[in-house]
């Protein structure tokens, strides 16, 4: 499991982790009961400290992505695709929703918006 880690930028690192380790997940790359590293070994190979980690797999753990089994470990949860990327969209949705205010409160005509989401995406 590859996870690269960016000091620069406005994104916490724990977050960093928590939003790669999800994408291998839902992209398939991770399967489900499959072993993650430990907490020590992950803060040891990605240089960081321990609490960041157990921080990324708390909030993880949280969100039902993966089970901390005690003595054993953490694992992929078991989680129904679908409703994790309806989830997703209903996010999306969200913020699409606020781009979409911001953008006729300062009076941005729709075609522009779209074209700035066509660029992005």
């Amino acid at each position: 499991m590859d996870i690269m880690i960016r000091n620069t930028g406005d994104s916490p690192i724990y977050d960093q982790i928590t939003r790669q380790i999800k994408g291998h997940i839902l992209s398939g790359a991770l399967a489900e009961g499959e072993a993650l590293p430990s907490i020590r070994t992950l803060a040891r190979d990605l240089r960081i400290s321990v609490i960041t980690t157990k921080r990324a797999y708390e909030e993880l753990e949280r969100e039902g992505f993966i089970t901390t089994v005690p003595g054993k470990g953490c694992f992929v949860a078991a989680r129904d695709l679908e409703l994790v990327r309806e989830d997703a969209r209903r996010r999306v949705e969200e913020h699409l929703a606020r781009a979409v205010d911001a953008a006729r409160a300062a009076g941005i005509p729709p075609d522009e918006v779209r074209q700035a989401l066509d660029i992005l995406l």
